[in-house]
C-alpha cells in the first residue's frame, strides 16, 4: 500500500497581462516517490498532462527564485508570501501559471508528515525487502 498525499488548487493559467483562465490542478506525492510532487492539468478537449519535478524545488520556490530549465518556481513578490508562480517549459512553448502560496504551503506541510523532508533515503520498500529476506532465510 503506497501512501500518498493528495490536493486540488486553482491555478491561474497565465496568457499574457491581461488575460488568465482559471483552472483545476491536482497536486500528487506518494511517499514510494518521496522525492517528487506532481501537476496534472485536466483541462476540456484535452488529454491531462502531468509534470513531475522536485518536492524540494516546490518548497524553495514559495520563498525564492528557484529551478533551471524546464521547470521554475518563484513568488510573485519578494517581500511577503502571497501568489507564486510557476513556468513550465517544452522547448520554446512555456506556460506561465499564478497560484495562491496557502494551498502549496497545506499540500507541502501534508507531504512532510509522510515522509520527512531529509528522511527520503529511509524507504519502505527497502524495509520491506530486507523484512521479506530476514523472514525466508533458513534457520541456522
Amino acid at each position: 500500500m503506497t501512501d500518498t498525499v493528495q490536493a486540488e488548487v486553482i491555478m491561474s493559467f497565465v496568457v499574457s497581462e491581461e488575460l488568465a483562465f482559471r483552472i483545476p490542478v491536482e497536486l500528487d506525492f506518494a511517499s514510494a516517490d518521496p522525492y517528487a510532487v506532481r501537476l496534472t492539468f485536466d483541462l476540456p478537449g484535452d488529454a491531462p498532462v502531468t509534470w513531475a519535478f522536485g518536492r524540494e524545488l516546490l518548497l524553495d520556490g514559495l520563498s525564492r527564485p528557484s529551478g533551471e530549465g524546464d521547470v521554475r518556481i518563484e513568488p510573485a513578490s519578494p517581500e511577503h508570501l502571497s501568489d507564486v508562480f510557476i513556468s513550465l517549459q517544452v522547448g520554446a512553448e512555456r506556460a506561465l501559471f499564478r497560484v495562491s502560496a496557502a494551498p502549496l504551503v497545506a499540500f507541502l506541510d501534508r507531504t512532510d508528515r509522510l515522509v520527512p523532508l531529509g528522511k527520503e533515503e529511509v524507504c519502505d520498500t527497502l524495509e520491506a525487502v530486507l523484512d521479506q529476506i530476514l523472514t525466508e532465510a533458513p534457520a541456522g
